[in-house]
This record gives structure tokens, sequence and C-alpha cells, in this order.
């Protein structure tokens, strides 16, 4: 059984679509396999595995990253619902640095995306109820951790459902993005991006 690795217009990152046997009991899925991972030069090593619920359409979270050496690949998958899935190029050796795409991601398709180090994530989702299941290369760091807000005009990502989004009040108040965002020191990254506000 093997994986489809689809290349995307950001360097390094694919949509994964997984190998899928069906019969008249239903079907079966593989998820992951480190070995063809590896055989296609993708990150193999992942260290934790994380679940996300979002209770209403039109939800946004991100976009996140977190800057070197704790920058992270992830595998991103729709488990219930829909939602659009988005990364941001923010490495700036990248032949796609500042450049973004989306794609849709169901439960029903069973399809995934990889994302390599150095690129921010976020989504939206298009279902009351959506679920994500994402697995990660390095373990959580806050003072690694950046964000860009989601409609920053650096990037002007084209959202489904850009009127009146649902976002967390951390995610609201990222930053315009800066290239020189990641060079500032861990001790100021809370100051910088919530602008002196209490967490």
């Amino acid at each position: 059984m093997r994986f489809k690795f689809l290349p995307t217009k950001i360097e390094g990152a694919y949509i994964v679509e997984p190998p899928i046997r069906q019969d008249e009991r239903g079907l079966f899925s593989r998820v992951w396999c480190k070995e063809q991972f590896e055989e296609f030069g993708l990150e193999s090593d992942f260290l934790q595995s994380n679940q996300s619920l979002s209770l209403k359409a039109g939800t946004i979270r991100g976009l996140h990253y977190q800057v070197p050496p704790h920058d992270e690949a992830k595998l991103i998958r729709c488990i219930y619902g829909s939602l659009f899935d988005v990364v941001v190029d923010v490495r700036p050796d990248s032949p796609t640095y500042l450049q973004w795409m989306g794609t849709i991601l169901t439960a029903e398709s069973y399809r995934m995306l990889y994302m390599p180090p150095g690129l921010a994530h976020g989504f939206q989702t298009l279902e009351d109820g959506t679920q994500i299941m994402y697995m990660v290369s390095k373990l959580y760091h806050p003072e690694a951790e950046r964000g860009i807000r989601w409609n920053d005009p650096m990037f002007n990502i084209e959202w489904p459902e850009p009127n009146a989004p649902i976002l967390s009040e951390k995610d609201m108040q990222w930053p315009d993005f800066s290239p020189d965002l990641p060079l500032i020191p861990a001790e100021k990254v809370t100051e910088y991006a919530w602008h002196g506000k209490d967490q």
C-alpha cells in the first residue's frame, strides 16, 4: 500500500493521499508510514499527535509557527467535518518565501496535508463540529511561538468565510508580520505579540 505525495505551490508541502482498501464491510486506510515518508525525503520523526475540535463553522485557528530550532513539520488530517487548511512560507531561504496556499480537507476524502518545518499553519472550519488531528515533529516551546494574524494585509489570504470569523483573543492580536520577528529575543515575545496586554 503506497501513499501518493502531490506537490503544492509551496516548496516542500504536499497533499498526501493514503492508500485505501474497500469492500462490503467498509474500508481500511493507512494513516502514516515512517518508511514511505523517509523514502520521499519527508520528516519521519513525529513526537506528538494533537486533536482539535471547533464547535462552529467559520472558526479560524492560527496562523501559528515556531522558530528554529523548534520549527516543526506537521501532518494534518480532518477526522470530522471539513476545513480550509492554510500554510504560509516564512522560510527566508525558500523559493516560495512569503507565499501561501490553501486546500480543503474533509473527513470523507481521507486526504492529508504535509507541511515541512518553517511554515505557519492555520485553518477555517466549514462545518459545525469539525475536528482535526495532526502530528508534529517538535515539542511545543512557548518562547519559540510566533503567529500571523488571519487578515494580515501582507498575505491577503482568501478565507472561504471572511466576514466575522470566530477567533481566539490571542489570534486576533498577532502583530503585522515582519521578517525580523523570528529575531526577537525569547523574553520579548510576549510583549511584542500581545502589545503589552495580559495573556
